[in-house]
């Protein structure tokens, strides 16, 4: 039972998450010249970042609240806010260099592999 509603606590946070990205994006893109640059994207990932430092510091020991807003309202929010969390707590436990590995890793292969799944599908 304890599963299920840890489920459904992570559902009901990333539905919130994700709608709260989309709308604030569209606000953000009718507001501003979102063209070339995509400053929609990178203000919803900067303010996850800032949600994701406040909510660790506020609900690190309590399960309910990580589930409900931070793997779910946040890991819908963003991704982005996750992998900020994880590389600075790399680097807060002295694996610099598996910080730069995994940032580099995943920067340049994501970026590739979103390439080679755009080539292979169309």
């Amino acid at each position: 039972m304890q599963s299920i509603i840890s489920l459904l606590y992570i559902g009901l946070g990333g539905f919130i998450g994700a709608v709260s990205r989309w709308g604030l994006s569209h606000i953000i893109r009718k507001s501003t010249a979102d063209g070339a640059f995509p400053l929609s994207t990178l203000i919803v990932n900067l303010i996850g970042c800032l949600g994701i430092g406040v909510a660790y510091s506020i609900w690190e020991n309590n399960n309910s609240a990580k589930l409900i807003i931070i793997i779910g309202f946040l890991g819908g929010f963003t991704t982005f806010s996750t992998f900020a969390y994880e590389t600075l707590s790399l680097i807060k436990n002295g694996n610099t260099l598996t910080a730069i590995s995994y940032v580099t890793s995943s920067s340049i292969i994501g970026v590739f592999l979103v390439w080679v799944g755009m080539k292979f599908s169309s």
